[in-house]
């Protein structure tokens, strides 16, 4: 592995946790045996962290092994048990928040500050919200449905499932996918994106030292085309979870269908932020910067398309443009850093081809380029505000997954409802109003799994993510994605003394 040296050692010492290797299967580090090799960089320097042995097609076979064999007797832990070793886990997380924060900006390139206050918070809080939902994996109370028989609902693990996160939110979304799948008693081989291991393989470890038995959760860091394909094609696994872009989903569903295994899709957004002319403009435009520009805009439900009533429409676009000159561009590990870079070079660039080409048919009121000096080393690119685009161009339909807002004119109500659902997408939504008839509407008519009314962006453990149409389907979070990760058996007793014979008799006559 390469030594990043001294100023990336000060940040997070990806080197001394995982000499052994960045494959963790059945309870321990090991190499990688595709025979390639991948580094993590430092999008903030464009740097290398360190370089690992890429997982191949015999690691995913080995991790799915050990899961099946950790599962018969995961599965049959009784709830308080495995609710008492997730407690642990969530204990063991907060002891090491400072690290997590640390790999998390490190491989991200997100303030610290955001990793510290959001990220690694929400997943200490997520994981002792599944330990108390394991207490609670039950069916439905028996009832006599059908003459003297009665009939009650299990809920059972599925077995091992895999699943796939993306770069974005590597920590909270590995969260998100190992929790309530080991909370229900299902074992697990999570593919973190190649981008962004460390912190999948921090959680692993840190569940290790909690108490969690060797094969409940794997980790292998390898490509989507490899590793990730032949995850969601083998044929021990029971079901596939996904988190990313709509166009992969499509492929990760291709690939399932092969072997009729349960899915669960996360796909991409392009969350609409409407604005009625009684909102609290103040409140609006900082929610609409926030809302846009949070984990630099790579966010599935970040605000990308602000519709704002024709009265307040001026106003919003150079209130807005004025907040986001505000904006700190630094060091993702200095305390005064607002905004971080994005993921890569690459991912910069495709987000400037965005906005370079809606220059054709729009108004690129502030941003709209990468900043010079000593950031230019990084994937940086400036908070950017475009005004007065058309309903059907690429910058208002297509995800950009950068720091950019659209603004829009409508004038009528139903004219921003109707803009606000004119995309493929689903995901997340906001209105801002003073009416709570308006609110109420727009909770019922906007297409999206989450509706946030005068605030946009945040989520908690006890509420479900998860979005409509080409957002995908299955429930992040909450009972319902505790649910997904079962099976429902129906279970009938016969409560006469002896065999009945009646039903045999009309099916069969008398024998």
């Amino acid at each position: 592995m390469h030594n990043p040296g001294t100023a990336t050692q000060e940040r997070f010492p990806a080197e001394d946790r995982f000499a052994d290797g960045a494959q963790f299967i059945d309870g321990r580090l090991t190499r990688g045996t595709s025979g390639r090799t991948h580094a993590v960089i430092d999008p903030a320097t464009g740097t290398e962290v360190f370089t690992y042995d890429l997982a191949g097609t015999d690691d995913v076979d080995a991790a799915v092994a050990a899961a099946r064999a950790a599962f018969p007797g995961w599965a049959s832990a009784t709830p308080g048990e495995r609710s008492d070793a997730l407690h642990r886990f969530a204990a063991v997380l907060a002891d090491r928040a400072e690290e997590f924060a640390r790999a998390e900006s490190l491989q991200c390139g997100k303030p610290l500050k955001l990793s510290r206050e959001f990220d690694v918070p929400g997943t200490v809080d997520n994981t002792a919200f599944f330990a108390g939902a394991a207490r609670h994996l039950q069916g439905q109370s028996a009832g006599e449905y059908s003459g003297d028989h009665t009939s009650y609902v299990r809920r059972e693990p599925i077995g091992v499932v895999g699943s796939i996160a993306p770069w974005n939110y590597p920590l909270q979304m590995a969260a998100w996918k190992v929790l309530p799948a080991i909370a229900a008693g299902n074992t697990i081989v999570l593919k973190p994106a190649e981008l962004t291991p460390l912190t999948s393989l921090l959680f692993a470890q840190a569940a290790t030292a909690a108490g969690l038995p060797d094969g409940v959760i794997n980790i292998v860091t390898g490509t989507g085309r490899e590793a990730g394909e032949h995850l969601v094609g083998h044929p021990d696994v029971a079901m596939t979870s996904f988190t990313g872009s709509t166009g992969v989903g499509k492929r990760v569903a291709e690939v399932a269908t092969a072997t009729v295994k349960r899915l669960h899709l996360e796909l991409g957004g392009k969350a609409p932020f409407v604005v009625f002319d009684d909102a609290d403009l103040e409140a609006a435009v900082h929610g609409a910067v926030a809302g846009a520009l949070i984990n630099t805009g790579q966010d599935c439900t970040a605000a990308t398309r602000a519709y704002v009533q024709r009265p307040l429409y001026e106003e919003f676009v150079a209130r807005t443009a004025a907040l986001m000159e505000t904006v700190r561009l630094g060091d993702p590990f200095a305390p005064g850093t607002d905004l971080g870079p994005l993921i890569s070079h690459a991912q910069r660039d495709r987000v400037a081809g965005f906005v370079d080409r809606a220059r054709a048919y729009a108004r690129v009121v502030t941003g709209g380029e990468a900043p010079g000096g000593d950031l230019a080393k990084g994937a940086y690119y400036r908070p950017t505000l475009i005004a007065d685009a058309p309903q059907d161009s690429e910058i208002v339909q297509s995800e950009i997954f950068g720091p950019v807002l659209v603004v829009l004119p409508f004038d009528s109500d139903d004219e921003g409802i109707r803009l606000a659902n004119d995309t493929p997408y689903g995901l997340a939504a906001s209105a801002w109003s003073g009416s709570v008839y308006r609110a109420n509407r727009a909770t019922r008519d906007i297409k999206a799994g989450c509706v946030w009314i005068n605030d946009h962006i945040p989520i908690i453990s006890e509420m479900p993510h998860g979005g409509y149409k080409a957002s995908g389907f299955g429930k992040d979070m909450s009972v319902y994605s505790f649910e997904e990760y079962t099976q429902v058996k129906h279970v009938m007793f016969d409560n006469t003394a002896v065999a009945r014979k009646d039903w045999h008799r009309t099916i069969f006559g008398d024998r």
